[in-house]
């Protein structure tokens, strides 16, 4: 058997076309990893306005129920602002009646954001 020796052009490697294609096929997993990286800081800032609204509309239907027995509810809807650092957040407290008299359904819904794309909370209990 003749052993040839190789040229050149014969020798094992990569040339340039399997060099660009793998760049652009490097290059577009790491925009899809970027779009992906993107999108996930989105929903977790999302995740977070929706955790501090229910915390505050927890705390604000405590305060409510706190001063229903104390005997110093308000008749009528009331709303306002939360204090620093949560100035961003706003409240509405709505009492509806039910058909027991003692009974009063209170609704507390906190806000943010624009009114369109409907970013808020809403709880609702009984108070008597």
């Amino acid at each position: 058997m003749k052993q040839r020796c190789k040229t050149k052009s014969q020798r094992s490697g990569f040339t340039l076309l399997e060099i660009m294609i793998a760049l652009a096929i490097v290059s577009i997993a790491m925009i899809s990893l970027l779009a992906l990286a993107n999108r996930s800081i989105g929903v977790h800032d999302r995740l977070q306005r929706i955790t501090s609204a229910t915390l505050l509309a927890q705390q604000k239907m405590a305060e409510t129920e706190l001063n229903a027995r104390k005997g110093t509810t308000e008749g009528a809807d009331v709303q306002g602002v939360f204090n620093t650092p949560y100035s961003a957040y706003r409240w509405q407290i709505a009492y509806t009646d039910t058909p027991l008299p003692s009974v009063r359904m209170v609704t507390v819904t906190v806000l943010w954001g624009d009114e369109e794309r409907n970013e808020l909370v809403d709880l609702t209990s009984f108070i008597f």
